[in-house]
């Protein structure tokens, strides 16, 4: 009896961790498997970089890991195609040979490049009449590249293909330097809103200079990347020949796997960056100059505003702070940040006039280069209670003013939120959410949003369903759904309106005079 392939293998790489996940075609989760893995290794404060080798094996563990886990019923014989999905930004770079010439820059890593050529002709004189001469240098200091050039010269010359992680991943799994559209984010001389390699008079050539052909080609979503080779199987245990159908980075996906398709419908991220997204197919930039990214659907856009340092602010909190939790998990044989909550618990809403801004790491454009965190109303009732709710507050006032952003720049309104990521699971963050939004806010009915956001791309890409709409609507579900407290709501609203949103504006002088300061004193 001939068994019908009918299961999608979705593996997610993530920051923490990397998970290979065998979903069917109605997005449920039939098995996991989760490998924790280390983000990075550092040789010197503020780098951050991991050997490439490092990421395939352990994508290979997962999956092997996952093949052990398999019920009689669910087979690796009724896989009918893998789709891939990973973390943004990280960088690698190959030689002829395909092998890496070093490590690869994560995406956390902090270097700089000063001292740039700044863009010049027409689109300098562009940049400097509309005030964004500082944006842009901003990003030519971060990208990669640019480090590449100017510190490593032999490797930048002597580098084949310049990838991101997605792209390197694939070329494990398939033999081919190609990637898919929708992972390009990234310091890179793209395109957003054509989607596709910038053209040759582009700025970002003169920002980031690189020669075109050590870029990957471009498959957009739920298209066809490879197959499985069986170099790749043989390490994997994935069926040779199999369909490997372009998904997106994992932002993206969790977007499409939290059922955000329409600009309606709002997904905030509580990861480790946290961000608010929404699906257009407009191109539409919320801040100018930073681009929408492209969507896990083929054509269309994700608006995205992030608070780069978003739940990482918990991880340091526990670090710093959560030494009982940590001490009583232990005991407990719990998660600490499942104890956190408890914390939040004590405390009433509002933290008691205690406001956090959580621009713990700086910004482009809003907040600035300047930016940095700030906690005002200190009290002499305040605990560190009340420190870690204003920090689930803050977070939320930041996410909430990016909705506002986006609905002003879009003429859209935002009328229902979906909360997906590891901070997702905290009820006592979620309820805050519903307060401060003053909306109902739900969970994706599975916690792997990202990776059932790369099984539907690559359902479509399969032809099991006519459209994304189509998808979406099948395979996406909300599961808990928080309802706003309407007294609760409308102190945050007093909050936010009359503290909040006026914190950056007189703040941002002195975050100036600190970053004048420090930057020409040798003692910091």
């Amino acid at each position: 009896m001939a068994t019908s392939r009918d299961l999608i293998l979705a593996i997610d790489y993530g920051t923490q961790s990397v998970r290979a996940l065998l979903f069917d075609p109605q997005g449920n989760l039939l098995a996991k498997a989760r490998m924790p893995v280390e983000p990075y290794f550092s040789t010197a404060p503020g780098l951050a970089e991991q050997e490439p080798e490092y990421f395939w094996r352990s994508l290979c563990q997962a999956c092997q890991q996952l093949w052990g886990m398999l019920s009689p019923e669910v087979g690796k014989e009724r896989i009918a195609a893998v789709a891939l999905t990973t973390q943004r930004s990280t960088v690698i770079n190959l030689d002829k040979n395909g092998q890496p010439l070093r490590p690869a820059i994560v995406w956390l890593d902090q270097r700089r490049t000063e001292g740039l050529k700044p863009v010049g002709g027409l689109w300098g004189l562009i940049f400097r009449l509309t005030g964004m001469t500082e944006t842009v240098a901003y990003l030519q200091a971060e990208a990669e590249a640019n480090w590449l050039r100017v510190h490593q010269p032999e490797i930048w010359k002597n580098t084949y293909k310049y990838l991101l992680l997605s792209g390197y991943l694939t070329y494990r799994l398939t033999g081919k330097f190609v990637d898919s559209v929708a992972c390009q984010v990234g310091y890179l001389p793209f395109d957003y809103k054509k989607q596709c390699w910038a053209g040759p008079l582009d700025w970002k050539w003169q920002a980031v200079p690189m020669d075109p052909a050590i870029l990957p080609e471009l498959v957009p979503a739920a298209g066809l990347l490879g197959e499985i080779t069986a170099q790749a199987s043989a390490e994997t245990g994935i069926p040779a020949g199999l369909p490997l159908i372009a998904a997106a980075a994992d932002k993206a996906c969790e977007v499409i796997g939290a059922g955000c398709v329409h600009p309606q419908v709002a997904c905030l991220s509580y990861g480790t960056t946290a961000t608010i997204n929404t699906t257009h197919r407009r191109y539409v930039e919320a801040i100018p100059l930073i681009p929408p990214y492209p969507s896990a659907v083929p054509g269309a856009y994700t608006l995205e505003i992030q608070i780069y340092r978003g739940f990482w602010m918990v991880s340091w909190f526990k670090q710093e702070f959560g030494l009982p939790e940590q001490q009583q998990a232990e005991m407990l044989g719990v998660e600490p940040e499942e104890l956190f909550d408890h914390l939040v618990e004590q405390v009433p809403a509002g933290s008691q006039g205690l406001i956090l801004q959580p621009y713990w790491s700086p910004g482009l454009k809003v907040p600035g280069p300047e930016a940095r965190g700030a906690v005002i109303g200190f009290g002499d009732v305040h605990t560190r209670a009340h420190f870690y709710r204003a920090i689930l507050e803050g977070l939320a006032y930041a996410l909430r003013e990016g909705k506002e952003r986006t609905e002003q720049r879009t003429g859209i309104k935002i009328s229902e939120i979906r909360v997906a990521g590891g901070g997702s699971q905290s009820r006592c963050a979620m309820q805050i959410t519903a307060d401060v939004f003053g909306l109902p806010v739900s969970r994706p009915h599975v916690y792997e949003a990202s990776g059932l956001g790369a099984a539907i791309d690559a359902a479509v890409g399969l032809g099991m369903y006519p459209n994304f709409e189509t998808a979406v609507a099948q395979m996406t579900r909300t599961g808990d759904t928080f309802e706003p407290d309407p007294k609760v709501h409308q102190l945050y609203d007093e909050l936010y309106q009359g503290v909040y949103k006026n914190m950056y504006s007189r703040l941002q002088p002195l975050y100036n005079q600190i970053r004048k300061i420090v930057r020409h004193n040798p003692l910091t």
